[in-house]
């Protein structure tokens, strides 16, 4: 015999109540499904995007940059003022105890140490940068770059002439890479040349004091040299030629990218550490 499926009813089973008004209830929403949170796109470097530049701080000098403030004499202000606070406190004390006239005497020295502390080190660094002449008035404020650079090779430039004038004792610079110059600070240039004029008889001062191969750095604390007298400005009592070197690794040998040129109007302009720092940034200017 053939089977027959029989479909469910679809009736409740129970029956309704009689005498009851039946209502439609509404349906039970659904439940609403979590959104997402739209997760902002994802930017994956890949090896065709240009390097981004980043700014390098590990040659700066940081100082208060406060303008007529000479920093190598705060630690005597600070040693006169502790000092002063010292003696207020003695005066304004009515019995002072033996503790007290020790620590008293203990603070005096330390603030008499405190303000002797920059002559002790330009004594030590036998230095005499307090011997400054005045620039002469034929001297004028120079900045003039080669054309052929590029504008990293302007910010690089600028901002190495900039850090050496501010921050050392140095009134001229010449920094010479390959063929392109920048020379900035006080100079006496043939009167009424071009830019591209002053730049060729910087290169030719150059090549003619025997800058262009140096390998070893030139330092004159007290007198320059009489070849680098004819492209000096007037007045210069130290100056310091910093050769740019690098290691070619094909054939290990040294070879040389540039120099800077450092003039200042005082002797001893240029003390050991300052030498270091100079170097560090030569090396800047290094080829890859």
């Amino acid at each position: 015999m053939p089977l027959f499926a029989r479909a469910p009813p679809l009736h409740h089973s129970r029956p309704l109540p009689t005498g009851t008004t039946t209502r439609l209830l509404p349906c039970a929403a659904p439940a609403a499904k979590p959104r997402r949170r739209a997760l902002p796109p994802r930017v994956r470097a890949s090896n065709s995007d240009p390097p981004q530049q980043q700014l390098n701080l590990s040659v700066l000098r940081f100082t208060l940059g406060i303008p007529g403030l000479d920093e190598s004499y705060l630690p005597r202000w600070i040693g006169l003022g502790f000092g002063a606070l010292v003696v207020l406190n003695h005066l304004l004390s009515p019995s002072p105890t033996p503790a007290q006239l020790r620590s008293e005497a203990l603070g005096l020295c330390l603030a008499a140490f405190s303000a002797t502390l920059p002559f002790l080190g330009r004594f030590l660094e036998g230095a005499d940068a307090a011997s400054r002449v005045p620039l002469p008035e034929g001297s004028s404020q120079v900045f003039v770059m080669s054309e052929n650079l590029s504008a990293a090779q302007k910010e690089d430039m600028a901002w190495a002439s900039y850090v050496l004038l501010r921050n050392t004792n140095t009134t001229s610079v010449v920094i010479a890479i390959g063929d392109v110059l920048c020379v900035r600070g006080y100079w006496n240039p043939p009167a009424n040349t071009s830019k591209y004029a002053m730049i060729e008889w910087f290169k030719r001062q150059m090549q003619l004091a025997g800058l262009v191969d140096l390998r070893n750095v030139l330092y004159f604390p007290n007198s320059s040299d009489s070849q680098l007298a004819k492209i000096l400005p007037d007045g210069i009592l130290s100056v310091l030629v910093q050769p740019v070197l690098s290691s070619d690794p094909a054939n290990s040998e040294i070879r040389n990218e540039g120099v800077i040129l450092l003039a200042s109007n005082a002797n001893y302009a240029y003390s050991e550490k300052d030498r270091i720092w100079i170097s560090t940034v030569a090396n800047k200017f290094q080829r890859a």
